[in-house]
């Protein structure tokens, strides 16, 4: 096979595209990647670790709240859990425009304030469906009306209630309506650099779709974080399959009772005048007494 060689004409006309550009010399270089720098140790990893039981809540209120919303707007809707994640207050809240649906409420004996916050497209719809239409999003957003938002009170209520039977399986609290607002910058339940845990629920109808989010603070849920780790969930399920089993073992358990009817006081002189038949009176109720029979 002949090799094959550039002539001389070739290699003039090769140098002076180098010369002019036209001849990429840095075609086979690779790109640069963009690395960006990721902490695994970072604070959210671990706090979303150890509220891990609250993935039951989550899915327990997912469960609940389509029924009641059905039967409230008179048509089938869906509810998804989408995400949770641990961010701080401040990133939160502007994430959200005006208007927006705000909820702030209390979990007892929990300390502190929580927060429902409903999408704007999303209250249109559902106040749509509640009057009757078909939950259709409005083409122009405006600021809620007071009817419009007596009608989204009723709504985060029933969305509490929900919440509530959800959080019982692993806590018990009772939710309780503080405060409304449809502004973001007016709504404070935490300093801006706290941690707060964002759940985002999506409710889906056949023709409206929209999200949901309930915001926790983290120090509302430090005091019970023992009790929502999925260490404390998994020794929770394991107790329940041994009790029947060591109830089981109970019943067929020799038990020894010895119960004290009352007591009584006497002499050395008394004891040694007993006879037999001789009636000793205790000092708890009359009906009480004991036969002494001496051989």
């Amino acid at each position: 096979m002949s090799e094959q060689i550039l002539s001389q004409e070739e290699i003039d006309a090769l140098l002076v595209a180098m010369a002019d550009g036209e001849v990429d010399l840095e075609k086979d270089k690779k790109e640069e990647v963009e690395v960006i720098n990721y902490d695994l140790t970072t604070q959210s990893i671990m706090l979303r670790a150890q509220f891990y039981a609250l993935e039951e809540v989550y899915d327990k209120f997912s469960n609940l709240l389509p029924e009641l919303l059905s039967s409230s707007l008179h048509k089938p809707v869906e509810v998804e859990f989408v995400s949770t994640e641990m961010v701080k207050y401040s990133e939160f809240i502007q994430g959200f425009s005006n208007p927006t649906s705000f909820h702030i409420f209390n979990m007892d004996p929990l300390i502190g304030s929580a927060l429902l916050a409903i999408e704007p497209n999303l209250v249109f719809s559902l106040i749509d469906c509640m009057f009757g239409g078909d939950g259709k999003p409005l083409t122009q957003e405006r600021d809620f009306t007071l009817i419009e938002q007596r009608m989204m009170i009723k709504f985060a209520e029933k969305v509490l209630k929900s919440l509530e039977k959800a959080w019982s399986i692993i806590y018990s609290v009772k939710n309780s309506l503080k405060k409304t607002e449809s502004k973001p910058e007016f709504v404070h339940i935490v300093a801006p650099n706290d941690l707060v845990m964002v759940i985002v629920f999506s409710i889906n109808g056949h023709e409206f779709s929209g999200n949901f989010h309930l915001c926790i603070s983290y120090l509302m849920l430090e005091p019970i974080k023992d009790k929502l780790s999925a260490k404390y969930l998994r020794d929770k399920y394991l107790e329940h399959t041994w009790d029947s089993q060591i109830q089981n073992l109970l019943k067929d358990t020799e038990v020894t009772i010895i119960a004290e009817l009352g007591r009584t006081t006497h002499t050395i002189r008394d004891l040694l005048a007993f006879q037999v038949d001789n009636v000793l009176k205790l000092d708890r109720l009359s009906r009480w007494i004991m036969y002494l029979n001496l051989i």
